[in-house]
């Protein structure tokens, strides 16, 4: 299953130039490290935006969590970056109650799990 409504997804700009790809925040910066070292940079972050959203269209959900607010799918997969295949990340995308599009919770860097 994929995450539903992705081709609608939410990803605010400052989600990732504050959050994601910022070097200041206190649980974002380490986040922002492994995302600038993938060639992803506050400038161009609309680039980490479409790549999360691609990455979400591309792989299959591993989990679902219901909750009194919503749902939350968690999808786990390599991620197309500027200079090509990525590593294994996991990001996290919600869809509240009587809405139909996710928005963008988090991502982080996952183990490569050998097959």
């Amino acid at each position: 299953m994929k995450v539903p409504g992705v081709a609608a997804a939410a990803v605010p700009k400052a989600k990732i130039t504050s959050y994601l790809l910022s070097r200041t925040h206190p649980t974002g910066r380490a986040k922002a490290a492994f995302f600038s070292a993938l060639g992803f940079a506050p400038e161009n972050w609309r680039a980490l935006a479409d790549a999360l959203i691609r990455h979400a269209a591309e792989n299959e959900v591993t989990t679902v969590d219901e909750t009194r607010f919503g749902t939350k799918y968690t999808v786990e997969g390599s991620l197309d970056t500027p200079a090509g295949p990525g590593p294994v990340i996991r990001v996290v995308w919600f869809v509240e109650k009587g809405q139909t599009s996710p928005r963008l919770v988090t991502a982080y860097p996952r183990q490569r799990v050998e097959k």
